[in-house]
């Protein structure tokens, strides 16, 4: 893949040497050998005043670090110290303290404990293994104790969004699965997102959930298009502009990171993704308190065809005495939390919890998109060959982790993404999904 050397100075860059950045990418091009994507083909001539305004956003979020990681993916890796992250800059977080009390963790019920004990001897014993780390780990750099990991924006990466206002954001395209179960289902959601998700009903509350997912690297036919598995916290309508949603899981989109690797990642919005919230830390919101693991980062190994399995283990639950919403991954990593002040609805609790895959099918060529959903084969296919979801729990309100039974399924084009979920004693209640998108019962 060809790279662009000119990188944007972040005390201010002239307006020329913008165009000789934008200029170089043009000429040298970013195309994926593997995947067939130019990453470039979208770019137009930028005027003066749009680099400006680029350049101004850039300067906004690349916070001045400590010191630089170079990535052998091509990432470059800023620490930046923790009171200086994009976080604070949200006009509800202005008197806000970071949270240095670790939050209390979820705890398991006694039932919960022996299952859980018997799905890590599983795993221990089988070919499910734990994603080790991120390829910035490679030369041995870690950023310093005090600093957070953040992975530094481009003018290319602007460039590549549909406008400086989308970049990082999620376009319209939830459903309200309690709506959507009486309509056709091979109905298109908005702006083209097809799900294939498990999710609770919306009667009950919820104070957090868990999954261990399974992690491949999906093919994706189109720029502008992704491929996401991921669990939503949600709150509020779905029909009005007052969503709440917290979302975290692995993504492949060559749209936001200018490749088509698999990436940890995090979104929020609170007002059905108008104005509101966006991926990872490229706005005010998210605070991170973890200096290892960099969101947005690419994740390594990941899962191969009929041999070996790698999953990631999420947890996304609201401390009890703060209310500060919290990510964990694995068994104990605290990556940092979504503050209390963010959110109208879930600043009192959720009330639905989906997990699952969604991509986005631009119809480019008139036919539905070939980009793949999880391991980009249907569920039937089963372990080794289709992807997962695994020891699927909630927290209810006593902080307290348990399986969680009786989930609906629902995917809109059964032909072209599905899910089968089932329970046994190792995996908990637990569902394969996916698809491989175009085909010809998918035309």
């Amino acid at each position: 893949m060809g790279k662009c050397n000119i990188v944007a100075n972040k005390n201010g860059v002239l307006y020329l040497l913008l165009h000789l950045y934008l200029l170089c990418c043009l000429v040298v091009g970013e195309f994926d050998h593997v995947s067939g994507l130019n990453y470039t083909k979208h770019i137009k001539q930028a005027s003066r005043l749009r680099l400006e305004r680029i350049q101004k956003h850039l300067e906004k979020i690349n916070k001045p670090p400590l010191i630089t990681i170079q990535s052998p993916d091509g990432d470059i890796i800023d620490c930046v110290h923790k009171r200086k992250q994009p976080a604070l800059d949200h006009p509800l977080l202005k008197n806000h303290k970071i949270q240095r009390v670790p939050p209390e963790m979820p705890k398991r019920l006694k039932q919960e404990e022996l299952r859980n004990s018997m799905s890590n001897e599983a795993t221990i014993k089988g070919t499910p293994r734990q994603w080790q780390w991120q390829m910035w780990h490679s030369n041995g750099t870690r950023c310093p104790k005090g600093t957070v990991p953040i992975r530094r924006s481009s003018v290319h990466d602007v460039l590549r969004a549909k406008s400086l206002f989308h970049f990082g954001k999620k376009q319209r395209g939830f459903i309200n699965p309690a709506r959507r179960r009486a309509d056709a289902p091979d109905i298109v959601s908005g702006n083209g997102h097809e799900h294939a998700i498990a999710y609770t009903g919306t009667t009950q509350e919820f104070y957090g959930a868990r999954a261990t997912i399974n992690v491949w690297d999906p093919s994706i036919e189109e720029v502008n298009e992704f491929s996401l598995s991921q669990i939503w916290i949600l709150s509020g309508s779905f029909d009005g502009s007052d969503l709440n949603s917290i979302e975290a899981g692995w993504q492949v989109s060559p749209e936001l990171y200018g490749d088509n690797r698999p990436r940890l990642f995090t979104y929020w919005t609170t007002d059905s993704y108008e104005a509101t919230g966006c991926y990872n830390l490229l706005c005010a919101g998210f605070v991170q308190t973890n200096s290892r693991i960099a969101i947005g980062a690419s994740i390594s190994p990941v899962s191969q065809y009929t041999a070996n399995q790698y999953d990631i283990t999420i947890l996304i639950w609201k401390d009890p005495k703060l209310g500060n919403w919290w990510m964990g991954l694995g068994d104990n990593t605290l990556i940092g939390y979504w503050p209390a002040e963010l959110f109208t609805h879930l600043a009192d609790r959720a009330t639905m919890v989906e997990w699952g895959g969604e991509v986005v099918n631009s119809r480019a060529n008139g036919q539905h998109t070939s980009t793949q959903m999880g391991s980009g084969h249907f569920p039937e296919d089963g372990f080794g060959k289709s992807s997962y979801f695994r020891n699927l729990e909630v927290v209810d309100v006593d902080n307290s982790l348990s399986s969680v039974r009786g989930i609906s399924t629902l995917a809109e084009n059964t032909n072209c993404y599905n899910i089968r979920s089932s329970y046994n004693k190792e995996w908990g209640t637990f569902f394969y999904y996916g698809g491989p998108g175009n085909n010809p019962r998918c035309p």
